[in-house]
């Protein structure tokens, strides 16, 4: 017996939704930077690696682990900072001893050498960690969502604004991509050397091959368009502007007035709602004039609303538990212990890694397995 039409439009391969991808991984990063558990911040990043081991098309440039080395990097240069500088963080186990500098006295809170406690060193990988997870949330809806899909979904008012943020984003992986092939090409002429020496002469053979990507790209878009400024009068583009900087402050002084307990009334939430309808006016009249039309809308599917809650889900359990103070949220190095395993945070976490099951298959994913299957 056939199967109905439309369920089987459901388990057709196809991409999915970038807005998805993006809510997903945007909501992992609100749990991450909602917690300070070592376990749960490394859990997050399994998530991400696994969802994107699972659903990043093939062929794509991998943008993940480029992230994932930013997010190394950036716990060791918190650690060796806090080694150096300190972090005000008091411990009772000292690791290293390093020569003192005395400071001048408007030099408060900080510290050049000193006894580097252990306490001190966990709490600044802590941290770094925290930004490193955030990272690899971003890489994973990099690698999941091209970038110049999402483009396509972005109010005409700001698709300049998300040209520009497409061509940075997408920047960093083409240039990891483009030292490892020119990496490549030294060793199959022989040289096979480490160090910085072979460092200096990488430099100039990357940075010319991304200026000259910076040269076609920016002649391709002259080609198609890009840069084109709509035709607006003076009252216009008065009234767009006024709703634009009316929308921006009442946003910030809403959102100032929502975070913090001992501002009430007026400040906090109406404020912001007022401050994003401005916005939103503003980006309507701005799309008014400013009419861009794309070609092949992606569908919005019961997949996509699963992955969304999916990643809404962790985000809603770790600033409730942040903001109630369930036990393991938050972790102290003071005294050093074990961090706790909180149960329904790690739960909700565990759950976003459903995204990755709930969501069709991109097209040349499924080719590929279906290859590797048929041999």
């Amino acid at each position: 017996m056939p199967r109905p039409a439309a369920r089987t439009h459901r388990r057709a391969p196809r991409m999915v939704h970038p807005v998805a991808w993006w809510v997903w991984a945007l909501g992992l990063a609100t749990a991450a930077a909602h917690t300070s558990n070592p376990w749960l911040l490394l859990l997050v990043v399994a998530v991400a690696g696994w969802v994107v081991f699972e659903r990043r098309e093939v062929g794509a440039l991998d943008s993940f682990a480029p992230f994932l080395v930013i997010g190394l990097v950036a716990i060791g240069i918190r650690v060796v900072l806090a080694i150096l500088l300190g972090n005000g963080i008091p411990g009772s186990i000292v690791v290293l001893d390093l020569p003192r500098v005395a400071l001048p006295e408007w030099f408060a809170g900080l510290r050049l050498g000193g006894q580097v406690t252990l306490e001190a060193v966990v709490a600044a990988a802590v941290d770094g960690l925290r930004l490193a997870t955030t990272l690899a949330c971003i890489g994973a809806a990099n690698a999941l969502a091209s970038p110049r899909r999402l483009l396509r979904h972005a109010p005409a008012t700001l698709y300049d604004v998300g040209t520009a943020l497409v061509v940075a984003l997408t920047f960093a992986p083409q240039l990891v991509d483009l030292a490892g092939r020119v990496r490549a090409a030294r060793r199959l002429r022989g040289h096979s050397g480490r160090g910085l020496r072979e460092l200096a002469l990488l430099v100039v053979p990357v940075l010319d091959g991304a200026l000259q990507r910076s040269l076609d790209l920016a002649a391709s878009m002259e080609s198609r368009g890009y840069g084109r400024v709509a035709v607006r009068d003076r009252r216009q583009r008065f009234v767009g502007s006024t709703l634009a900087i009316a929308g921006a402050a009442g946003t910030v002084a809403g959102l100032f007035g929502a975070m913090t307990p001992s501002v009430g009334g007026w400040l906090g939430l109406p404020t912001l709602a007022v401050g994003l309808l401005a916005l939103a006016a503003s980006l309507w009249l701005g799309a008014r004039r400013d009419v861009r039309t794309a070609y092949r809308h992606d569908p919005w599917q019961a997949g996509e609303w699963l992955t969304c809650a999916l990643g809404i889900l962790p985000a809603v359990v770790c600033v409730i538990g942040e903001s109630r103070g369930w036990p393991g949220i938050t972790y102290g190095t003071v005294p050093l212990t074990w961090p706790e395993l909180p149960l329904v945070p790690v739960a909700a976490c565990a759950l976003a890694a459903l995204a990755g099951a709930v969501t069709p298959v991109p097209p040349r994913l499924a080719q590929a397995r279906a290859l590797v299957e048929a041999t």
